[in-house]
């Protein structure tokens, strides 16, 4: 496949994210343009294949209402809750991304081809850890969710049995420093026991998308993209573009605009002295 790209550990293409997690992967495979959908808020969104009507239901609730703000979703491709975050992304026209667990040769599963396609003509991605010509395995499914988590901002599970591999997933959301948010279920579902017991243990609750767009820093009472942006200077506008785009992280802002460190430092200053942008807290900004 020539369209596919190989991005190594130390490369400048490679998502800074993943640099930072622990064991992170030595290269990655992808179809689409990883770069541009690191720029904004990325959610995992991640669930049991045996989807209720109600898992359904809420997933794709939930899922719709975050990607029309822009929010990219992450997600497996596998059947069930992650076929359904790609397709409740799609259909209000937002960008997601898929992770395999094999490499990108072969779509996991095969009858997910078809939405894996989508996905591409949407301006997603799908990315692998495996090179051309690795199988599904086993292990690779566990392995497979660490990148899903590192990806991401927060991990939202939907709906989730005790033992199943989303549980391994909020297990590396936890160890990576991510927000592990999760939908409370019915106390008589298999498919929710998973989930409400994450809720015993501390997990966020998640009961409508309001909930989401706090625990990402987003104010969603506000269209940034209909925001004019007024600036004192060209480095200013830089920094309110990228903030408006939806990107929040200092580190991200600072490597976007390409300003020296004390140039960059200067400007968030100025820009929240004049009330245009104010601190959300552990170093992501936020228009005003």
């Amino acid at each position: 496949m020539n369209n596919v790209k190989k991005l190594t550990l130390n490369g400048a293409s490679f998502p800074s994210m993943l640099r930072e997690i622990p064991y992170p992967p030595k290269q990655l495979y992808v179809l689409g343009d990883i770069e541009g959908l690191m720029d904004t808020h990325r959610l995992a969104v991640v669930g049991t294949r045996q989807v209720s009507p109600y898992g359904k239901q809420i997933t794709t609730r939930l899922v719709e209402a975050v990607a029309s703000k822009g929010v990219v979703i992450i997600s497996g491709l596998a059947l069930g809750v992650d076929a359904l975050a790609h397709q409740a992304a799609l259909a209000v026209n937002g960008r997601t991304i898929a992770v395999l667990p094999c490499g990108l040769d072969r779509f996991y599963p095969s009858t997910n081809g078809a939405l894996a396609n989508k996905i591409l003509a949407r301006g997603g991605a799908i990315i692998s850890e495996y090179p051309i010509n690795t199988d599904a395995r086993r292990e690779n499914f566990i392995a497979r969710n660490r990148l899903v988590s590192g990806l991401s901002e927060g991990v939202l599970i939907t709906e989730a049995a005790l033992k199943s591999g989303t549980i391994h997933t909020a297990g590396f959301a936890l160890e990576q420093g991510r927000t592990v948010m999760v939908a409370p279920g019915n106390i008589t579902s298999p498919t929710s026991a998973g989930t409400n017991q994450l809720i015993k243990t501390g997990a966020l609750t998640i009961t409508e998308a309001a909930d989401i767009f706090m625990a990402l820093g987003m104010d969603n009472t506000k269209d940034q993209k209909q925001q004019t942006l007024i600036a004192d200077t060209k480095e200013e506008l830089m920094i309110l573009k990228l903030l408006a785009a939806g990107m929040s992280d200092g580190g991200e802002l600072h490597k976007k605009s390409g300003l020296d460190a004390m140039t960059f430092n200067q400007t968030l200053t100025m820009l929240e002295i004049a009330g245009k942008i104010h601190p959300l807290g552990a170093g992501h900004w936020s228009l005003n």
